[in-house]
C-alpha cells in the first residue's frame, strides 16, 4: 500500500520509493530507507502534510509525495504469513485475518517486508528489432501476459522471472526510436515509464548498430531513470570483427553496460545482477552508475536552466518528470508536454524562455532547436564511441561529410600540425589584418592627444588629460582590433565543431597531465578570458579535474593580455617574427600546464578521475550573424573596461607619477618621475626584479597589473608617454618603424640600469621584453579570476594558492630564461 494510506497511530515497513530521480534523492536523504519503520503521527482527509515519525525524527510530507512511496502495514503482512507467501505483492487483495491472531513482531514485520522488497519492476526498452523480446521470452519462459494502455492501441508483454532471491516484474514495452510523441508507440511508452515508473528500466540496444541505437539512451538519460543497457547480439558483432570498449562506454554514459546474446542466454545473469545491485544502491559495486548531463550547446543549456527555474517552482512536476527532461522537450515542440505545462502558472514565462532560445538558436545555427538538440546528442554518441574505440564494419554512415573530415582533423598524425597551423594562421591574421584599423586608432588617440596639449592651458588637469587618460586608456584601445579578430576566430572554431575536435586531438596530451580532454574546452575559453573558463569547469563532474583546471587556467593567454603581448612584440620584433613570438608565448603556457597539472594530480589534488564524453557535433558553417555577435560582445565587454578600470588605473598610476610636484621647475621627465610616488614604489621594489632586468618601470606595470592585465599596457603607455628620457634618439626606429619611441625609452633604461651604451643594449633590451612577456604570461591572474576559483573550488586556499604559485613560478622563470640569455649575449 502506499504511505499515505496509513492512519494516524499505524505503521509500517517501507518498501521502495517511486517517482523521478530527484524526487526519490531528496525523500531518502529525509531517513525514508527502505526497510525502515515509519509511524504515522497525524494524517488527517484534509490535512496537507501529514506528520511522521522515522528513525527517530518527526517529518512532514505532502500527500502526493507519500503517495510514491510504498509501505507494508502490519495487516498486510499478517495476510502473507497464512499460507499465502507466494503471492508476495501487497497490492493482491487477500482476506485471511484472524481477529484472535497476536500482534506481529518487529522482526516478523521487517521479514514480510524484505520478501516484498525483493519484488523489482522492470520495463524492457529499445528500438524495434533490438532483441527485446528474445530477453522477455529468455527470462520470463512461458509466464507472460499481454496489456495496453488505456486510450491507445498499443500492446505490451508482461512477464514474471527470477534470480538470486529476487522476483522481477518484467514488461516488454514496444520498440520505438526514440520518446517523443510522434507515433502511438513513443507516446505509450513514454507514459509507461512516467506514470507507472518502473524501478529499474533495461535499455536493449543492437550493438550492431550502436550509433542509431545510443539516441534512445540519451533521451532515457534525459529522463534520469535508473537504468541499465544490454548490448545485445554482441557474439555477432564479435564474429564480424567490430570492437566497443564496454567498460570504458559505460563510463563515459554513467550507466551499466552489459555484453549479451539473448538466443543463447550469454550475460543474462550479470545483466540482473546489475539491476539488483542498482535496486538496492550498491553504488560501490556499480563504479560507472551515475547520472551525467549531455551538453547540448550554450545557448540550448542557458535556456533550459532559465526553463528549469521555473518547473523546479512545481513541486507535484518535480516528483513525476525531471525538469531537465520537460526544458528540452518544449524545445523539441513536444504537443503532448507543451500541453502538460500549460497548465502551469508561470506557463507564459516558460514559453517565452523557450521561444527566446529557440530564436536565438536558430539565429546562430540555421537550424531549429529541435534538430540542434539531436545533432548534440549525436555529437556525444560520437565523442563516446570514439573515446570507446568503436571500430565497426561498413554501414550507412549518418554524417558521412563529418566523419571524413574528422579522420584528417583529427588524425594522430595530422591532427596536432593543423591545430598548430591553424593557430599560426590566427596569430599572423591578427597582426596583420589587425595592424591597419590599429594605425588608424592609432593615428586618431594621437592627434586627440596633441589637440588637447595644444588646446588646454599648461597644469595638472591638461597633463592628466594628455598622459593619463589618452596615454592610458589611447594605448590599450588601439588594440580593439586584434582583440575582435581573435575572438572571430575562436568563435568560427566553436561554433563550426571544430573546438571539440581540438579537444579531442589533445586527449592524450590532457590524460598524461592528469586530466581528461574535456578540461581542454574550459582552457580553449582560458585564450577569452581566464574568468567564465573557471566558472565553465563546473561542468566537469570529477572535483579532481575540475580543480587541477582551474588551477592551471592561469596559465593560458586571456585576451587581457593581448596588447602586452601586441605592444611588446610590436616594439622589439620585425613583423615576420611577431607571430613566432606570440604563438611561442602560447606555447609555452601550455607546456607549462602540461608539467604542472601532472604534479598536481600527484601532490595537491590526488583522487581517482570520472570519465567523460567529449561530444563531436557534426561540422557546420556558423552564420555570419552569429559570429558577430560574439564577437562583438566580447569587443563591448573590452571597452567597458576602457571606460571603467582601465580609465580609473590609468589616472591613480598618473597621479603618482606626477605628484610631489618638484621644486625645481627644469627637472628632467625622467627625474620628475623616479621623484614621484610612483617612482618611490618602483626604485623600492626594484631589487626584487633585479635578476630579471627589469627596471622601476616595468616592476610598476606589474603590480598594477594584479587588478587588470590590461593595466599593464594602460600604466605603461602612461610611463612611457614622453620620450625625452632616452639617450642618444639619432633617428632610431626598429625595424618597422612601430612604437619607436617604447622601445626606444626601454632600451636607454636597460642602457642605465647595466651601465652600457644605447647601442649595447639594444640585444640585452630585446630578452628584457622577452622574459616581461613571459612575466605577464605566468604570473598572479587579475583579481576577478582569483574570486572565481575561490567561488568554484569553495575555498580561498586553492584561490590563494593559485595567486602564489603563478607568482612565484613567473618569478623563477622569468629570471632563468634572463640569466642564461645574458650567458649567450
Amino acid at each position: 500500500m502506499k504511505l499515505s494510506e496509513l492512519k494516524t497511530g499505524e505503521t509500517g515497513i517501507i518498501i521502495k520509493i517511486s517517482g523521478h530521480g530527484g524526487f526519490r534523492k531528496r525523500i531518502i536523504e529525509m531517513g525514508f530507507i527502505a526497510g525502515k519503520q515509519v509511524e504515522v503521527l497525524l494524517n488527517a482527509p484534509l490535512r496537507d502534510p501529514v506528520k511522521y515519525r522515522i528513525m527517530g525524527y518527526e517529518v512532514s510530507l505532502r500527500h502526493s509525495e507519500a503517495e510514491l512511496i510504498e509501505v507494508l502495514s502490519e495487516e498486510e503482512a499478517r495476510r502473507m504469513g497464512h499460507g499465502r507467501e507466494q503471492e508476495v505483492n501487497p497490492a493482491i487483495e487477500v482476506d485471511n485475518s484472524d481477529p484472535d491472531e497476536q500482534p506481529l513482531t518487529p522482526s516478523e514485520l521487517t521479514d514480510a517486508a524484505s520478501r516484498v522488497r525483493h519484488t523489482i519492476s522492470v520495463a524492457l526498452v529499445g528500438n524495434p528489432n533490438c532483441g527485446k523480446t528474445s530477453l522477455f521470452n529468455f527470462a520470463s519462459g512461458a509466464h507472460e501476459r499481454v496489456g495496453n494502455y488505456s486510450g491507445v492501441t498499443v500492446d505490451a508483454k508482461y512477464g514474471r522471472a527470477e534470480f538470486s532471491g529476487y522476483e522481477f516484474d518484467l514488461v516488454d514495452l514496444p520498440g520505438t526510436y526514440s520518446l517523443s510523441a510522434y507515433s502511438p508507440e513513443e507516446l505509450y511508452v513514454r507514459r509507461q515509464l512516467v506514470e507507472k515508473t518502473p524501478d529499474i528500466v533495461i535499455n536493449v540496444i543492437d550493438s550492431s548498430n550502436l550509433e542509431r541505437n545510443l539516441y534512445l539512451t540519451t533521451q532515457l538519460i534525459d529522463m534520469h531513470v535508473r537504468m541499465v543497457c544490454a548490448l545485445n547480439m554482441f557474439d555477432e558483432t564479435e564474429k564480424r570483427g567490430d570492437h566497443v570498449d564496454c567498460e570504458k562506454l559505460s563510463g563515459l554514459f554513467g550507466v551499466p553496460m552489459v555484453p549479451t546474446a539473448f538466443t543463447s542466454g550469454r550475460g543474462v545473469e550479470e545483466l540482473f545482477r546489475q539491476i539488483i545491485n542498482i535496486y538496492e544502491g550498491r553504488e560501490d559495486e556499480n563504479p560507472n552508475y551515475r547520472h551525467i548531463h549531455i551538453n547540448h550547446g550554450h545557448e540550448i543549456e542557458n535556456g533550459i536552466a532559465e526553463m528549469q527555474e521555473h518547473l523546479k517552482a512545481e513541486p507535484d512536476l518535480r516528483q513525476r518528470y525531471s525538469t531537465r527532461y520537460l526544458a528540452i522537450k518544449l524545445l523539441e515542440n513536444d504537443k503532448d508536454v507543451e500541453q502538460y505545462i500549460g497548465t502551469l502558472s508561470d506557463a507564459g514565462e516558460i514559453f517565452a524562455h523557450r521561444d527566446e532560445t529557440a530564436a536565438r538558436v536558430k539565429e546562430e545555427t540555421g537550424t531549429d532547436s529541435e534538430t540542434a538538440i539531436m545533432d548534440a546528442k549525436y555529437g556525444f554518441i560520437n565523442g563516446a564511441l570514439r573515446e570507446a574505440g568503436y571500430l565497426a564494419g561498413k554501414k550507412k554512415d549518418t554524417y558521412q561529410i563529418t566523419h571524413l573530415a574528422d579522420r584528417v582533423l583529427t588524425n594522430k598524425y595530422a591532427g596536432f600540425p593543423i591545430f598548430f597551423l591553424l593557430l599560426l594562421v590566427m596569430f599572423t591574421a591578427t597582426f596583420v589584418i589587425g595592424q591597419y584599423p590599429m594605425d588608424w586608432i592609432e593615428a586618431g588617440v594621437a592627434w586627440l592627444g596633441e589637440t588637447v596639449s595644444t588646446t588646454l592651458p599648461e597644469g595638472p588637469v591638461r597633463d592628466m588629460l594628455a598622459d593619463g587618460v589618452i596615454g592610458g586608456v589611447g594605448s590599450v584601445i588601439v588594440f580593439l582590433p586584434q582583440i575582435l579578430i581573435l575572438y572571430f576566430f575562436i568563435s568560427y572554431m566553436e561554433d563550426s565543431g571544430y573546438m571539440s575536435r581540438a579537444a579531442f586531438i589533445m586527449d592524450k596530451l590532457m590524460h598524461k597531465m592528469g586530466l581528461h580532454g574535456k578540461s581542454f574546452i574550459p582552457l580553449i575559453m582560458g585564450f577569452g578570458c581566464n574568468v567564465p573558463a573557471v566558472m565553465a569547469t563546473r561542468t566537469i563532474e570529477s572535483r579532481k579535474s575540475r580543480l587541477i583546471t582551474m588551477l592551471i587556467l592561469p596559465l593560458m593567454s586571456c585576451s587581457a593580455r593581448l596588447p602586452i603581448y601586441i605592444m611588446i612584440t610590436g616594439s622589439f620584433f620585425a613583423l615576420k617574427y611577431r607571430s613566432l613570438v606570440m604563438l611561442s608565448l602560447y606555447l609555452v603556457g601550455i607546456a607549462m600546464a602540461v608539467v604542472l597539472s601532472r604534479i598536481f594530480s600527484m601532490t595537491v589534488a590526488k583522487g581517482e578521475d570520472t570519465p567523460f564524453v567529449m561530444e563531436l557535433p557534426p561540422y557546420r558553417f556558423p552564420t555570419w550573424k552569429a559570429i558577430g555577435r560574439h564577437t562583438w560582445e566580447k569587443g563591448k565587454q573590452y571597452l567597458k573596461k576602457m571606460g571603467g578600470i582601465i580609465l580609473v588605473a590609468s589616472v591613480i598610476v598618473w597621479a603618482l607619477g606626477y605628484f610631489p610636484l618638484p621644486d625645481d621647475p627644469d627637472v628632467s621627465r625622467q627625474q620628475r618621475q623616479e621623484q614621484s610616488y610612483i617612482g618611490q614604489i618602483g626604485k623600492t621594489i626594484e631589487p626584487v626584479f633585479r635578476p630579471q632586468g627589469f627596471d622601476w618601470k616595468l616592476d610598476v606595470g606589474l603590480i598594477a597589473g594584479v587588478g587588470a592585465k590590461e593595466i599593464v599596457a594602460s600604466t605603461m603607455g602612461v610611463l612611457y608617454s614622453d620620450d625625452d628620457s632616452f639617450g642618444d634618439d639619432s633617428g632610431y626606429n626598429n625595424a618597422d618603424g612601430k612604437y619607436d619611441r617604447l622601445h626606444r625609452q626601454m632600451t636607454a633604461d636597460v642602457a642605465r640600469l647595466h651601465g652600457i651604451s644605447y647601442e649595447e643594449a639594444g640585444p640585452i633590451a630585446t630578452l628584457t621584453a622577452y622574459c616581461f612577456l613571459l612575466f605577464v604570461l605566468i604570473y598572479f591572474p587579475c583579481i576577478a579570476t582569483i574570486a572565481a576559483i575561490k567561488g568554484e573550488s569553495g575555498s580561498w586556499r586553492w584561490a590563494l594558492f593559485a595567486a602564489g604559485y603563478t607568482t612565484g613560478l613567473a618569478w623563477v622563470v622569468s629570471a632563468v630564461v634572463f640569466q642564461v640569455g645574458m650567458f649567450f649575449l
